[in-house]
Formats: structure tokens, C-alpha cells, sequence
């Protein structure tokens, strides 16, 4: 059956488990995450199709099942699963996306790996997500692309399917002209950027980061041009912008710039930190802690995310505040990432040894200052961490949003507890009475932590009421609906176009 709803996207919408010797479908362990609300899309669709990939020893067997129907709170819809080979998946994914493209959409120049990519791969496996998504797409249908390993998909797919509407949806950083002009492919994602009807950021500097790149790149006409609002302007954010490009002109064609941060579920995040149970697990953490302050920092390991240097802040604190000994402790979760990618090898070592060496040096018997955990904690266990801890430390060096410090605001409905974020998150640009600091300087970064320790209780109130009242009106139901303004304006721009 032909969709007229369409979203690509590497992952596949569930989990598929093992029950009894039969594979089942499961729903994602946390609803409070981008999968649902892609999938809550399906709810306006006559029929829905979801794209992704799928491991498979021989893609040609004619036994792999490629096109699933499902069923669940969402509605019914098609999985079109694509089977890659593991030298696939590696090449495209583990190599070219994280090797090459990864450090470079985070303004990591050293890091970038150009030898290993294998782009005729990159161009396959695009291709094929393009030709999965022209087979189930109704005539005129919306189709959905999610982020940068499959930049080459809406190129592809117009070719294929000029009848679409293709919108695409960045969920990393967009650098400047400077930086992604390292890529030597920098013209063949552009252009199959600005075959869409809609491209998307989250914030506005990643759009007006993008603009740059393809005016530097080809004959790009700015439009349309809007103020940015005022509450999301700054001076003491560095991602902060004062106006934002909403509309380009390509080729003849007009191609929307949307800049729209992807929210949290505030309602099921609040509900959960309510739930009588979580609250009481919450008080007894508080109990064990006594008179100590909790830090809490919650991310992936990832050069990116700045757990290296926050560790290392946090012993200057303890060395310079021996008067802290003892009366404070970081929770540092990082969740392992995938060690087959070279990328990330030697991070999470680095971690360990740099934590090990703290509680070495200022632990006692009675009081260890780093709990470390390399594994993923189940949300309501994360929840009422968050409702314990005194402060909420996210420093990434660079972020395309970071949903950790909005989940840390949605479940403080005490109104208390204090956020220290970078300001090089995307989400700093609406969370801007958080504590701010540079994780690039020692000094900013060590007073920062210090002023959210010693933080009096009108203060702590005071900026997180502000906090909730943006993470409300930002969530993730906000994020999906301006998505669906821009999908529904972009058709009836096609369409005229069309008609004309």
C-alpha cells in the first residue's frame, strides 16, 4: 500500500527482541525520545512508511523480510528495512559518518579522517534509502529525511520522484563555510540539500551556518530574512543569533530554512517525577547523601561531549576547596559508545583513568568524590537521580541541542535544583538562565560549578521557574507541530509552483 506519509532514518522504529526462539517488535524502552514523536507523525497519515537499515550476511537472500507491517500505539505502518552488510554498515556509518563527518559538524578539524572514506559506498547506501522511500511514496507525498549519513538521499530521491515534498532535518551542529569546506564532497551535499522543499536546524546559527556554506558554493539568493525572538537572544551565549534565514531561492526553485529545537515529552517526564515511588527513591538518595551536595552529568562518550575536562575541573575545585572534601560528589554516567568505531578509541579509557586518579588522590574510606557509570540507566532511575541532585553539570564542547539538561528542568517540578550548561549546547540559546560557562576555559568552568554549589535557594528558584517555562513551551510536541507547518506551507508553495 502506497504511504503518503514517508520517514527515512538510519534507525528502525522498535526494538527487536528474541521471545521463545521467535523475533518480536517491541516498543523503545523510553517513550521521551525522537523515535516516538517521529512515529506520532503517523497519527495525520492515511498510511505511514518508516525507512531504515538492517543487518544482513547476504542482502540477496530472498528469505530477509524487507518490508514489515506494524502495529502499535502509533497507528499502522510499513518498516521498508534495508539490508546492509557489515562491511556496509562500517563503511558508511563507522567510517565516512563518524570519521569524516562527525568531527568536522562539531568544529573538530584535528580529528577529521579523510583516508578511509569509501564514498561510492556512501552514494550506495544513500541511493538505496532514496530508491526505498520512491517505492512506498503515494504520488505527492511528504517524505522525511533525518540527518547528515544520509545527506545524498533527497538528491536522489527528486531525481526519482519530482512530485515529492521532501523535508530534511539536521540533529547535529551546522558549521561554517570555513569548516564543512573541509569535506571534499562539501558541492554534492549542498546541492542535494537544496533539492528540498524544507531543510531544518534546530537552531538559528546552524541555518545561517548553512546558508554561508551554500552561498559560498553556488548562486544562492537569501529571500526572506526574520528577527529572531527575544527570548532566544543572548549576549551570554556564544550560539546566539539575532535574525534567521526562513527562505531560499536555488535553481529556480524556493527551498524553506526552518529553525525549530527538537523538545522534550515535559508531560510524561512530569509524570513520572511525581510518581509517588520515584519521589520516595528520590528522598532516600537524598537521605544517603546527608549534608553533601549531588553533581550530577549525564552523556556518551564522545570527544564531544567534554567528560575529560569536566572531570578535570572538578579536581581543581577539590584542590583549590579543601573545605569541599568530603561534602560533595559527581555522578559522572557516560555511556559507552560503540568501541568498533576508531573514533571514539581511547575516550572512555581516558575517563576511567582520569577518574580513578581523582579518587585516588582525594578519597577516603568513608567518601569517594566520582561515581562513575559506563552504562545506560533506565529513565526512571534517571529521574529520580535528577530529582536528587543539587546540580545539573552538561558542558559539551559542542552539541547540536543535548536533551539531558531540558529532561534535568522537566522533572524539577520542586522548582529547584541548578543547571550549569555549555554554552556551545544548542539548547543554551533557550535555556539561557542556566548557569552558563565556556568548557574551553579552566576559570569559567571552575566558577561556574562553585556559584551552582553555593547557590542560594531564592536564586536556584528563581532561574529554574525560568528554565520550566521554556522547556514547556519548547517541548517536543512544539517541535513536531512547527515541523508540520513547515511540511503543509512547503506543499502549498509546491503546489502552486506547480500549477504555474
Amino acid at each position: 500500500m502506497a504511504s503518503d506519509f514517508v520517514i527515512v532514518y538510519h534507525r528502525q522504529p522498535y526494538e527487536e527482541v528474541e521471545e521463545d526462539g521467535k523475533i518480536t517488535f517491541r516498543e523503545n524502552s523510553s517513550p521521551n525520545g525522537i523515535v516516538p514523536t517521529l512515529k506520532s507523525f503517523f497519527g495525520k497519515a492515511d498510511h505511514g512508511a518508516w525507512i531504515a537499515w538492517k543487518l544482513a550476511d547476504d542482502p540477496a537472500n530472498p528469505d530477509f523480510e524487507r518490508v514489515v507491517e506494524i502495529e502499535d500505539a502509533h497507528g499502522s505502518y510499513a518498516v521498508s528495512r534495508l539490508p546492509l552488510t557489515a562491511e556496509q554498515v562500517r563503511s558508511f556509518y563507522h567510517v565516512t559518518s563518524k570519521e569524516a563527518f562527525w568531527p568536522i559538524l562539531h568544529s573538530f578539524k584535528e580529528k577529521y579522517n579523510y583516508d578511509p572514506v569509501d564514498w561510492p559506498t556512501f552514494r550506495e547506501v544513500n541511493w538505496a534509502f532514496a530508491e526505498a522511500a520512491a517505492r512506498e511514496a503515494d504520488r505527492g507525498a511528504k517524505v522525511w529525511v533525518h540527518d547528515y549519513n544520509l545527506w545524498l538521499v533527497p538528491g536522489y530521491l527528486r531525481q526519482m520522484r519530482p512530485d515529492l515534498t521532501i523535508s530534511f532535518f539536521h540533529h547535529t551542529p551546522f558549521p561554517s563555510a570555513d569548516l564543512f569546506n573541509v569535506l571534499p564532497w562539501r558541492k554534492e551535499i549542498v546541492e542535494s540539500l537544496l533539492t528540498c522543499d524544507v531543510v531544518g536546524f534546530h537552531i538559528p546559527r546552524y541555518a545561517a551556518n548553512f546558508v554561508s556554506v551554500a552561498r559560498s558554493l553556488l548562486d544562492v539568493r537569501v529571500k526572506e530574512r526574520v528577527p529572531v525572538e527575544e527570548e532566544l537572544i543572548s549576549e551570554g551565549t556564544a550560539l546566539s543569533e539575532r535574525s534567521a534565514p526562513t527562505l531560499l531561492s536555488y535553481a529556480g526553485r524556493d527551498v524553506a530554512i526552518s529553525s525549530s529545537a527538537v523538545g522534550v515529552a515535559v508531560d510524561f517526564i512530569e509524570d513520572r517525577a511525581n510518581d509517588p515511588e520515584v519521589k520516595a527513591r528520590a528522598a532516600g538518595i537524598r537521605s544517603d547523601m546527608g549534608d553533601s551536595k549531588l553533581i550530577l552529568s549525564v552523556g556518551r562518550t564522545d570527544y564531544t561531549k567534554g567528560g575529560l575536562e569536566q572531570m578535570e575541573s572538578f579536581e581543581r575545585v577539590l584542590e583549590n576547596n579543601p573545605e569541599l572534601r568530603g561534602k560533595v560528589r559527581l555522578m559522572h554516567v557516560s555511556v559507552s559508545a560503540n568501541r568498533a568505531m576508531t573514533a571514539y578509541e581511547g575516550i572512555q579509557a581516558g575517563i576511567e583513568e582520569t577518574a580513578g586518579r581523582i579518587n585516588g588522590r582525594f578519597g577516603t574510606l568513608e567518601w569517594q568524590p566520582i561515581a562513575l557509570i559506563s552504562r545506560a540507566i533506565a529513565f526512571d532511575d534517571l529521574i529520580k537521580y535528577y530529582l536528587a541532585a543539587d546540580v545539573a553539570w552538561i558542558t559539551p564542547l559542542a552539541d547540536g541541542m543535548n536533551l539531558v539538561c531540558k529532561e534535568y528542568v522537566a522533572s524539577r517540578t520542586d522548582c529547584d535544583g541548578v543547571l550549569v550548561l555549555s554554552e556551545f549546547a544548542g539548547a543554551a540559546v533557550e535555556l539561557n538562565s542556566a548557569v552558563i560557562t565556556n568548557p574551553f576555559s579552566q576559570r569559567s568552568m571552575d566558577q561556574a560549578i562553585l556559584h551552582a554549589l553555593s547557590m542560594e535557594q531564592a536564586e536556584r528558584q528563581e532561574r529554574m521557574s525560568a528554565l520550566r517555562k521554556m522547556v514547556k513551551r519548547f517541548s517536543v510536541e512544539a517541535w513536531g507541530a512547527s515541523q508540520d507547518l513547515a511540511f503543509e506551507q512547503a506543499a502549498a508553495r509546491k503546489q502552486i509552483t506547480d500549477a504555474a
